[in-house]
């Protein structure tokens, strides 16, 4: 993990494993870095960290720090269980472990990964769900999706739902004015947060925009926020056809405070991807009493429940007529804040450490 740059998963390894260790300070905690840590996340006094090389930022590296470095640094240290918050196991240490697997997006969508990554996915994760004692995941859609393409006995899998910080809060009428005057030169803007990749559906989300402004010309923009990590031609091209790309806003990566002011400032978050194992953005638009636009396919449809618009992934027009209602509807929009209200009750990040320390006490016990 790397400060302040945090992804999905690394949100949810920051998130439990700050309240876990802290809930219990009866265990010892060794947390093993492939770099020096950023002192942040050694976050109570029951935490040892441990730097194993080498870096592992390629799949021959993966397997070097699972099935050799690693190994060998657990015959010093001796741990009871091994919980990898990635999903990410040692196949030949015979420490009990735990994986989180959030999602099987890779074997739905191979060709958006680099080919070695895409094989090492293929050939380890199907081997590190049978290794596990026990398995974690953010949703009962993949808990079925791991169950069912693995073979995996669903007794197996624990589900423990993903969580919102409360930093995620509604913002003022005169913090909404500053942040758009900030970003987006005073507009109303809509807004998409994450890694800009073609999983997230960028493409159709051009093309909705662009319809969307075409019959609605009152200069609301779409303001995106991540790192171009993935982009591709088949992106770049869709969005270079736009007729009002001058509208599109890049920010690229933001900060926390940035990001939840952003957040709390949009007219609705549009989050459309093809596929996603939870979706934590939904949950944090929701605490901040903005409106969200997702996606009717894979976990969305759980963690919006009634309180979005859910529209196919595969059509523009579906994802333009949402825009449109949000844009023109203010009743239906404040309908849609109060059932977010509602929704977001269900979900917290003190229930998912809860839920995964759970998980880890079946493991430590039994195994199964």
């Amino acid at each position: 993990m790397l400060a302040g740059r945090l992804d999905g998963i690394g949100r949810f390894a920051d998130e439990t494993l700050r309240i876990i260790t802290k809930n219990h300070p009866e265990h010892q905690f060794i947390f093993y870095f492939d770099r020096k840590p950023d002192p942040c996340f050694i976050y109570n006094s029951n935490i040892t960290p441990v730097v194993v090389p080498p870096m592992a930022r390629h799949p021959l590296l993966f397997l070097a720090w699972f099935e050799a470095s690693l190994p060998l640094h657990f015959l010093n240290s001796k741990p009871d269980l091994f919980l990898s918050p990635d999903g990410f196991l040692s196949l030949v240490s015979p420490v009990k472990s735990v994986g989180v697997i959030h999602d099987l997006n890779f074997e739905y969508f191979p060709g958006d990964l680099p080919f070695a990554v895409r094989k090492y996915y293929s050939v380890m994760f199907p081997r590190f769900a049978r290794k596990a004692a026990r398995l974690a995941t953010v949703s009962e859609y993949s808990k079925s999706d791991i169950a069912g393409t693995y073979h995996i006995d669903p007794s197996k899998i624990d589900v423990v739902y993903n969580g919102a910080g409360s930093m995620f809060t509604p913002s003022s009428v005169s913090e909404k004015e500053h942040t758009r005057q900030k970003f987006a030169g005073g507009n109303e803007y809509f807004f998409f947060v994450g890694t800009l990749h073609p999983r997230k559906n960028l493409v159709n989300l051009f093309r909705a925009f662009d319809q969307f402004r075409k019959s609605n010309p009152g200069g609301i923009k779409l303001l995106l926020a991540g790192a171009r990590m993935w982009w591709t031609d088949e992106i770049r091209l869709a969005y270079e056809a736009m007729e009002y790309r001058d509208d599109v806003i890049f920010t690229g990566r933001v900060s926390d405070e940035e990001l939840i002011s952003l957040m709390a400032s949009a007219l609705a978050l549009t989050y459309v991807s093809y596929f996603e194992g939870f979706g934590i953005p939904i949950l944090e638009a929701f605490y901040c009493d903005t409106p969200v636009i997702t996606s009717n396919v894979t976990s969305m449809p759980e963690v919006a429940g009634s309180a979005a618009i859910l529209t196919d992934p595969f059509s523009v027009d579906s994802i333009a007529n949402a825009m449109s209602k949000i844009a023109t509807d203010t009743g239906y929009r404040e309908k849609l804040i109060l059932a977010g209200r509602e929704q977001r009750q269900k979900f917290s990040w003190e229930n998912t450490a809860g839920r995964l320390w759970d998980c880890v006490e079946k493991a430590g016990e039994n195994g199964v």
